[in-house]
């Protein structure tokens, strides 16, 4: 606003920094396709705009990435395959659409775990490669929306939309310490988005801040007739957000299961509830019953509407897949239409646990992952990594959200001794997306540093 800097200058910056990074030993892998004439005609529209002092919005400039996984003109809908989007894309998915309208300036589409199917980020095929984290580049950047969270951490841009079907936004934002919201099932459409699971992806911003969020949730949370899923919803609000401290809210904390994670997790944690209950938030006691039923459930769920979708791609393409995407499938196909409908069953008694739980609670804490990123190993470059255990456990505080529908916010709190970031997660119930960002604001302010990350581009530079 204040001219000293216009975002075609922002824009100059970034293609040089992409080259760069496209060129570093390890290349940071974060965003997948760019095109250099693309990010030039937005960004001296928005410049033009400034000028004339007739913004679109609090976006109008500002960079933006978003998942492969979206449609987003010209660029190939590859998904994280190599066997997808054979053709430049000529319809933009909603949010993409949001965006432009918003004034944003899209600098391409990011990497991500091949069709979502894992929570590492590790996708070894011809198109994609590793993406790295902007902490520690031998460590992975967590998935499946691993390219959004390292184009952030990383400075390329400070929003990045993610989708998350079992903690695909949240996991990549926690390993790479930057903030991460997956809205209420619906809140954002999906459209134009690859429909792997209807019933557990909900789409979020990936940002460096809490406030970034709120402008980003502000802008893409309506209902969209091409998304009959969001239809019916209560208008996104901020409420309440800026308000000086968290006097009235009560913190439900399961705490059998909120300690289910390394010691250097659980510390850092259990000081950041402290942190909230100082600003004047009681913590309060709750139990979060068939926790293992609710997981075993969800992945149910997602595996068998995974399937379901890609039946014809597993018979056709099943070559051209990862080797883990494989036997995510192959695993996929033992379960039955029973085990689909008791996992249903399940999820409406989850549901009806939650709705008593938050008569009584605002939010309920927990860690976001039970660990820090972990390493990148030689063969995992060359044939990708298959770790069935982590993948179980880095989703461990996440299904409860993706099964239930309802929205949780990641924000970093610390680092390890390692110098990895770790988060907290704050849920909330259906629709309550403006109490996650009212904690999460205070949640920053127990940060008392942000560690500068190994990788980092200054785009203001």
């Amino acid at each position: 606003r204040s001219g000293k800097l216009t975002p075609t200058q922002v824009a100059k910056n970034i293609i040089a920094m992409l080259e760069d990074c496209d060129k570093s030993t390890p290349p940071l892998r974060a965003i997948v396709q760019w095109d250099q004439e693309q990010i030039m005609l937005m960004a001296e529209a928005s410049t033009t705009r400034y000028r004339n002092k007739c913004t679109l919005s609090c976006l109008d400039g500002i960079p933006v990435c978003l998942k492969e996984e979206f449609k987003v003109v010209p660029y190939h809908h590859r998904v994280g395959t190599v066997y997808l989007g054979t053709k430049p894309e000529t319809e933009d998915a909603t949010v993409a659409r949001k965006l432009r309208e918003a004034g944003a300036i899209i600098i391409g589409v990011s990497n991500m775990h091949e069709l979502g199917t894992g929570t590492t980020g590790c996708n070894p095929n011809r198109y994609h490669k590793i993406p790295r984290n902007p902490y520690k580049p031998n460590h992975f950047t967590g998935g499946s929306s691993s390219g959004s969270a390292a184009a952030v951490a990383a400075g390329l841009c400070p929003v990045a939309i993610g989708t998350d079907g079992g903690g695909s936004v949240r996991i990549p934002s926690s390993f790479c310490g930057v903030v991460g919201l997956k809205g209420t099932f619906g809140r954002i459409s999906c459209h134009g988005s690859l429909p792997l699971s209807y019933s557990t992806v909900s789409v979020g911003p990936i940002c460096t801040s809490v406030a970034d969020a709120a402008i980003v949730y502000s802008i893409l949370a309506e209902p969209d007739p091409l998304y009959p899923y969001g239809l019916k919803q209560p208008k996104a609000t901020l409420s309440d957000m800026c308000a000086p401290d968290l006097k009235g809210l009560k913190l439900g904390v399961d705490w059998t299961f909120f300690k289910a994670c390394d010691a250097e997790v659980l510390s850092t944690c259990e000081k950041a509830v402290e942190h909230l209950q100082n600003l004047g938030a009681s913590v309060v006691e709750v139990s979060l019953p068939e926790m293992e039923e609710a997981r075993v459930a969800h992945v149910i769920c997602i595996l068998s509407e995974m399937r379901d979708f890609l039946q014809p791609d597993f018979n056709k393409h099943f070559h051209e897949m990862n080797l883990e995407t494989r036997a995510s499938l192959a695993l996929a196909c033992q379960f039955t239409a029973l085990d689909y409908i008791t996992a249903n069953r399940q999820r409406t008694r989850s549901m009806r646990f939650l709705q008593e739980i938050f008569s009584t609670v605002n939010c309920i804490l927990t860690p976001a992952v039970p660990s820090t990123a972990p390493r990148i190993y030689e063969s995992d470059l060359l044939t990708g990594s298959s770790d069935m255990s982590f993948t179980v456990r880095s989703m461990r505080f996440m299904q409860l959200g993706n099964f239930t529908g309802i929205p949780g916010l990641v924000v970093p709190i610390g680092y390890s001794t390692a110098g990895l970031p770790i988060s907290l997660q704050v849920m909330a119930k259906w629709w309550d997306e403006a109490v996650l960002l009212r904690i999460g604001l205070k949640l920053e302010q127990f940060r008392d540093q942000t560690k500068k990350p190994s990788i980092y581009y200054d785009v203001l530079a």
